[in-house]
């Protein structure tokens, strides 16, 4: 597969346990991955790395992590101040606090414009007014001058996806686009993301608590869990069928799956902080179908199918492997349909 973006074995580490550990992510030009997991798991701390955005005391260390052949890590801060911002763009969970109150939502476009296009007068003005319609926002000439505390939260966030396509990226990141909108809002601030990734053919990483957004949009799914990568699969295969036991309990807490049940299914515990990682399995506390091999060694995020490659689990005995063939499985993994005993 022609990669985008390569990440190989990330960390990240505030000082003790890391907050993001060995993860290994790959994106293709073009592509829509999911990123899901409870809050706490790495998500946005995994792609605020990529971006560079992890100040001090963090430190961030990996084998590679490597956008358009460039080494992100490597590279001097002039070569990834060229690439951070126009080729690859972030949209952040609460565009009011990512907005600088202090200057109109025009100026702020303006530059990004003016940094990494170079546009000057009134070719960057057009050019604002252009994303600002691109992006929906109503009456552009009059909404160009406003200062984000004079707009809607729905209206900061499209300003904020206009700021991030202002240079069209090859690698969009979506960060809990809709977290603070309302319903509908969060409707169409997922059709603009839909449309614009179509129009422009760019790569598009969704985070997102939504498991039935990411359903809908994402052409592949990576499953995080306290730091770590423990499932990746196509859609809508991990859907239909999970191989670790996080990933379905996140499928069964999905209200839809619920419908007649007194109480929605939920999935007891928290995910470990830093003081409280068990030595093996990460999930193993709230795991129902723990044995005693769970905790005797932290399992690899390891293939389960030579025909699929993406299809991954990080579980000594993944759910769901009937019909699989056998030749990739990990070592002690039995074949278990959902709901069985293991």
């Amino acid at each position: 597969m022609n990669e985008l973006l390569t990440i190989r074995n990330l960390a990240v580490n505030f000082g003790g346990a890391p907050a993001v550990d060995g993860v290994d992510l790959t994106i293709a030009p073009g592509e829509v991955v999911g990123v899901v997991g409870e809050s706490g798991s790495g998500k946005s701390v995994t792609m605020m790395a990529v971006m560079g955005l992890i100040d001090a005391p963090g430190v961030v260390t990996a084998d590679e992590v490597r956008f358009d052949g460039v080494d992100l890590l490597q590279a001097a801060p002039r070569e990834r101040r060229k690439i951070v911002g126009k080729d690859i763009a972030m949209v952040f969970q609460d565009a009011l606090t990512s907005l600088n109150p202090s200057y109109t939502v025009g100026y702020q476009i303006k530059e990004v414009l003016k940094l990494h296009e170079g546009l000057r007068g009134a070719a960057l003005e057009r050019r604002a007014l252009e994303l600002l319609d691109q992006v929906g926002i109503p009456d552009a000439k009059n909404r160009i001058s406003a200062f984000p505390h004079q707009m809607s939260g729905g209206m900061n966030q499209r300003v904020m996806i206009a700021m991030a396509v202002a240079c069209n990226p090859k690698l969009l990141i979506a960060d809990e686009p809709t977290t603070a909108l309302d319903v509908t809002i969060q409707a169409q601030i997922m059709d603009l993301l839909v449309q614009l990734q179509k129009e422009r053919g760019m790569a598009l990483v969704l985070i997102s608590h939504d498991l039935a957004v990411v359903s809908q949009v994402a052409q592949r799914v990576a499953v995080m869990y306290a730091g770590e990568v423990i499932e990746t699969n196509r859609v809508p295969d991990i859907f239909a069928s999970p191989h670790h036991p996080y990933t379905e309990a996140l499928l069964a807490a999905i209200p839809e799956h619920n419908l007649g049940a007194k109480r929605l299914a939920a999935l007891p515990g928290m995910v470990p902080g830093r003081e409280d990682r068990p030595s093996g399995c990460l999930f193993a506390p709230r795991c129902k179908y723990v044995v005693d091999d769970c905790w005797k060694g932290r399992p690899a995020l390891a293939p389960l199918d030579p025909r699929n490659e993406g299809m991954r689990a990080r579980c000594i005995k993944p759910l769901n492997l009937d019909g699989l063939q056998s030749g990739m499985m990990p070592q002690g993994t039995t074949t278990q349909t959902q709901g069985g005993a293991r």
